[in-house]
């Protein structure tokens, strides 16, 4: 995955821990904004999310994030 998402992802996890808690879930769909203005990094993100990792729709923030910084 491009380093730019992954600090982009690490970023999101964060704001939505310090906003809800480490219990909160996420989708794949909170990187990005409601206008999909750019479906090749959506597309990259989804296929990561799903078919390399099969997670389901959605997972804790913080278990997204480890994922990041561990490089899986």
């Amino acid at each position: 995955m491009r380093a730019e998402l992954k600090s982009k992802i690490i970023e999101v996890c964060d704001r939505k821990i310090a906003l809800k808690g480490d219990n909160v879930g996420l989708s794949f769909y909170a990187f990005f904004a409601n206008k999909n203005d750019t479906p090749e990094l959506l597309m990259e993100v989804a296929t990561w999310w799903i078919q390399t990792h099969q997670l389901d729709h959605f997972v804790k923030a913080h278990k997204i994030k480890q994922m990041m910084i561990d490089g899986v």
